[in-house]
């Protein structure tokens, strides 16, 4: 069902996602920004939860700035059942009519909001890197496009909702604030819900990172001067001795050499380390353009002109390589006396 038609509310509506709360925060980044572009077209901040015991989260998104937290609170709905969830936000969209709509670029809300952005017959711009109003009310969605060679500026003129997701670390969240006030709305889950194709048997959580890479005070990042796989492992061993996390390039993330988490750029991350070691890296704009607000920069390339060895504090040149293992030789010689 389509909300298109509707006379949509002048709401900014963020859905929550805390699946991993304490490690990602995107949709308190979210709320953040939705607090920024509210005032412009005189919308109210709301969040979406769905889930089984959800007061802490509810509580929390009031606290990081939603004036109304729309809820479905059920057992049935403790592991995340998508086409459940897609459902559920369709009903309260097509009763609420929200102006725009934002989802985090987790894994699940990469499939949730395709899905949902169908079901309303509305546009989506996946893994926005910016959101701003423009002279005509509308949001203006900025996404990478051709492999993130391009920043393309996307508006949605008809449809209703505007919807986009972003990814995690984009937006700074604002402060905890116990003193806000919130109105919830809670809902009861519908007698009809669509029969999920995929049953949940059992779920593991994979390794998390010590930090998370936009806060880490030291980031060790490489790219594709490190000149393989296994010589890239190099920097996770540097990393963990400086108690840093690794970024990557996206050549190295499309080369499957680290995971997407890894990807440190306008489509992935933006990092603001006290220290930012860049190894193997020319210094292509998308990913300078994630580094801007890094306060110390140490750049090792064979090519004295690369962008990289220009922005650097420090500039060595030199193989990456040998340089990430003598520092690993001589951190670790320094340890141990």
């Amino acid at each position: 069902m389509s909300n298109n038609s509707k006379k949509s509310a002048r709401d900014i509506w963020v859905f929550g996602d805390y699946r991993n709360y304490f490690q990602n925060r995107v949709t308190l980044q979210l709320l953040a920004r939705a607090v920024d572009l509210a005032p412009k077209i005189d919308a109210r901040v709301c969040a979406v939860v769905f889930g089984n015991d959800v007061d802490e989260y509810i509580r929390e998104y009031i606290a990081h700035g939603a004036q109304k937290v729309y809820v479905v609170d059920h057992p049935s709905l403790d592991n995340y059942p998508i086409e459940t969830f897609v459902k559920l936000m369709e009903i309260l969209v097509d009763k609420y009519s929200p102006e725009i709509v934002l989802i985090g670029a987790t894994s699940f809300g990469r499939e949730f909001a395709p899905r949902l952005a169908k079901r309303l017959r509305t546009g989506l711009s996946a893994d926005c890197i910016n959101l701003e109003i423009d002279d005509d009310g509308l949001m203006v969605q900025t996404a990478p496009s051709f492999g993130g060679n391009l920043l393309a500026k996307i508006v949605t003129p008809e449809t209703r909702p505007q919807m986009a997701t972003v990814r995690p670390g984009t937006f700074q969240e604002i402060p905890h604030d116990d003193n806000k006030k919130g109105e919830v709305i809670k809902t009861d889950l519908p007698d009809s819900l669509p029969v999920e194709r995929v049953k949940v048997i059992s779920s593991v959580r994979s390794q998390e990172r010590s930090q998370k890479i936009e806060d880490a005070r030291v980031v060790v990042c490489g790219g594709r001067g490190m000149g393989s796989k296994k010589k890239f492992k190099k920097l996770f061993e540097l990393a963990s001795i400086l108690n840093g996390e690794v970024g990557a390039t996206r050549p190295v993330v499309y080369s499957n050499w680290v995971d997407h988490d890894a990807l440190v750029g306008q489509a992935g991350k933006h990092v603001k380390p006290q220290v930012l070691f860049s190894f193997g890296i020319s210094g292509a704009i998308q990913h300078t353009a994630a580094i801007n607000d890094a306060e110390f920069i140490v750049s090792v390339n064979k090519n004295p002109n690369a962008m990289m060895m220009k922005l650097a504090d420090v500039a060595i040149v030199a193989d990456a390589n040998q340089v990430c293992a003598a520092l690993i030789k001589e951190l670790k010689k320094r340890i141990r006396n």
